[in-house]
């Protein structure tokens, strides 16, 4: 099934390395955003079955838009993508109701992994 995934990062290198990974499974319908609110404007206006966002970034940080897309969807399926890997941070993202946590830099085997684990394959 073709799915919208939504990528989330300041850094545009990033989210070009996670839009390979997504396009070699098969995943095409790809929505970027540069930080926090334009994530949240994204979310809302699209309601990916996929969100994998960035947690430090300008204007917005992802925790913060984490915050406002699990409020506004529940159901949200949110993979935290960040160098900031504190087990704090960690733990506070898992508690917002992010479903899983990659640090940077990631293995893109193991990133697809994980995008498997939530969209299934196509």
């Amino acid at each position: 099934m073709i799915c919208k995934v939504l990528v989330v990062d300041d850094a545009s290198f990033v989210r070009m390395m996670i839009r390979q990974v997504l396009i070699r499974l098969g995943h095409t319908n790809i929505l970027e955003a540069e930080n926090g609110f334009k994530a949240i404007k994204l979310y809302k206006a699209n309601t990916p079955a996929l969100t994998i966002l960035d947690i430090t970034m300008p204007e917005l940080d992802g925790l913060s838009a984490l915050k406002e897309i699990i409020s506004f969807d529940p159901t949200a399926k949110v993979i935290m993508c960040s160098a900031v890997s504190h087990e704090t941070i960690v733990w506070e993202a898992l508690e917002i109701g992010a479903v899983d946590f990659v640090a940077k830099p990631f293995r893109s085997d193991e990133l697809g992994k994980i995008i498997t684990k939530y969209l299934g394959p196509i």
